[in-house]
């Protein structure tokens, strides 16, 4: 198994990617604390994993609460190997025109706080155990990261800063703790948007439906969260992936690679058009 004796701490583990990345994190030998503010959530990806996962219920915008997570992993697991903090919130595409004059401070506080400071605090938090182990950190960031219109304009600055702190963690920490990302694309789960805008009970799958990615991307399907997990995986695996660090695996379905003109079909290059 890759991970074999690997202890991971997972932010936002409890649903959509995150419990993905679990799963397939404990299928290949890891142990995991997943860190998230839902208990049920937690209950069942623990009652899922009895005895390799471990759940601490929490902020990611609170630095003791961050703190208590790792806290809680080398208690459990004597030692952390990886971090990947992946706990965020989407925009629904909220445009600048759009925010509220009223709602601005708080749905900047909110998206960025789970959004980056939640990064932040969980890197500071578990640094110095990394270190120790000469593990890594991987961060979620999204195709929103490094192009407009996959998301609005705070979810979009977001991403953004979610790749400059990758690249700037990835510099202060060498040679010791590995820093590196994963950046989806479009991805049928249970993200939520910021209270400030009334977007908590909202769900991306709601929106991102099958029908509606038709023809918009040259990958022409609308993914999974297990669909990325693998990424996850290699980078997590010392072994496989010892030499990356600052770099970002940018698995869009072809968000880069769309042109100007329609998405051109497999029926269609078989036909020599």
């Amino acid at each position: 198994m890759r991970l074999a004796g690997v202890r991971a701490l997972v932010t936002g583990g409890a649903s959509g990617l995150g419990r993905a990345v679990v799963d397939h994190f404990v299928a290949e030998g890891a142990r995991v604390t997943v860190f998230d503010r839902s208990e049920p959530g937690l209950a069942a990806v623990t009652a899922a994993h009895p005895g390799t996962v471990i759940g601490v219920q929490g902020d990611v915008r609170e630095l003791a609460a961050n703190r208590r997570a790792v806290a809680d992993t080398l208690a459990a697991f004597d030692g952390l190997d990886v971090l990947v903090g992946n706990a965020g919130i989407w925009d629904y595409n909220r445009s600048l025109v759009n925010l509220p004059d009223d709602k601005i401070d708080a749905a900047f506080d909110e998206i960025m706080g789970v959004n980056v400071k939640g990064y932040l605090l969980a890197a500071k938090a578990a640094l110095l155990a990394l270190v120790a182990s000469e593990g890594s950190m991987i961060f979620t960031v999204s195709n929103a990261g490094f192009y407009p219109d996959g998301g609005g304009t705070l979810y979009t600055a977001s991403k953004h800063a979610a790749v400059g702190l990758i690249r700037q963690l990835a510099f202060e920490c060498a040679p010791k703790v590995r820093v590196n990302g994963v950046a989806p694309g479009a991805i049928n789960t249970d993200l939520r948007g910021p209270a400030a805008l009334d977007m908590q009970d909202r769900s991306l799958g709601d929106v991102l439906t099958k029908d509606a990615m038709t023809g918009n991307l040259p990958i022409d399907r609308l993914p999974n969260p297990e669909d990325y997990t693998a990424a996850f995986v290699f980078l997590a695996a010392a072994g496989e992936s010892g030499h990356a660090t600052g770099s970002i695996i940018n698995i869009d379905g072809g968000f880069a690679a769309r042109g100007v003109s329609r998405v051109r079909g497999g029926d269609a290059l078989a036909n020599g058009d």
